[in-house]
């Protein structure tokens, strides 16, 4: 039993695979749900989800802050309509949470933001992209706000061995996960992800995806928001890679 095998260049790096990241990411958010939680305890909204993909974060944030209204932005249209039909058949969430399409800096905001929650998507953006955020924290982030996102590595240019990153069963099919990364310039990688899905024990369909990705380690982090007035400091576990950016006093 051959696999249906198809590739996917980076035009949407999502098109074809939404279907395994959500169920492979629901781990990944085990861990970061309470201190994820914890670091948003008594942040004020409204509350902006960068890349909030089929929206395990989503709900995180609901959870840490019940009175926020929340502006979830996402713009795989795969992931989106995941993203939609969960916040749909939640009443709690359909009351306060508007989907967003499209690129967070191009996405029409509130003008003043309490709080930004930007969680495994960070390297999705070039420098300019990153600095286009950091002035946007630090012209619209409301006293005492916050941003929290995560750095994932790796922290700078260089090979990721091929690695199964997720496995897991649903009736009959078992899904497997790997991905594995080479440099690509002098601040950038390119990731090659392969789904692999297996039925009875046989193979049944292979998907391969590859996109680029912008390396940010803390030095970097920390000098690029220095630039703007803006602080950070990690939180939570140090594996999980967590940091909290928060603004100077007016």
């Amino acid at each position: 039993m051959k696999p249906n095998h198809v590739h996917v260049t980076e035009m949407d790096q999502y098109e074809r695979s939404a279907e395994f990241v959500d169920v492979m990411l629901a781990p990944v958010w085990t861990a970061l749900d309470p201190v994820l939680a914890e670091t948003l305890r008594g942040a004020p909204g409204p509350v902006v989800d960068v890349g909030a993909g089929g929206g395990h974060g989503t709900r995180v944030i609901a959870r840490a802050m019940p009175q926020a209204e929340i502006f979830a932005v996402e713009p795989s249209r795969g992931l989106r309509a995941v993203l939609l039909a969960r916040v749909n058949e939640d009443p709690e969430l359909r009351d306060r949470v508007t989907v967003l399409p499209g690129d967070l800096l191009r996405a029409t905001l509130p003008p003043r933001l309490g709080t930004l929650v930007a969680m495994n998507v960070i390297g999705h953006f070039d420098p300019t992209g990153r600095r286009t955020i950091w002035r946007l924290l630090a012209e619209r982030l409301l006293p005492g706000g916050r941003a929290v996102l995560n750095l994932q590595p790796p922290a700078e240019p260089m090979a990721v061995p091929h690695t199964r990153f997720s496995e897991l069963c649903i009736g009959r099919r078992r899904y497997e996960g790997w991905g594995r990364a080479e440099p690509a310039g002098p601040e950038q990688v390119t990731w090659r992800m392969t789904y692999r899905v297996f039925q009875d024990g046989e193979p049944a369909e292979e998907v391969e995806v590859e996109y680029a990705w912008w390396v940010l380690g803390p030095d970097r982090l920390k000098a690029e928001l220095s630039e703007h007035g803006l602080h950070v400091n990690p939180t939570g576990l140090t594996d999980l890679g967590l940091w909290c950016i928060t603004r100077s006093p007016e």
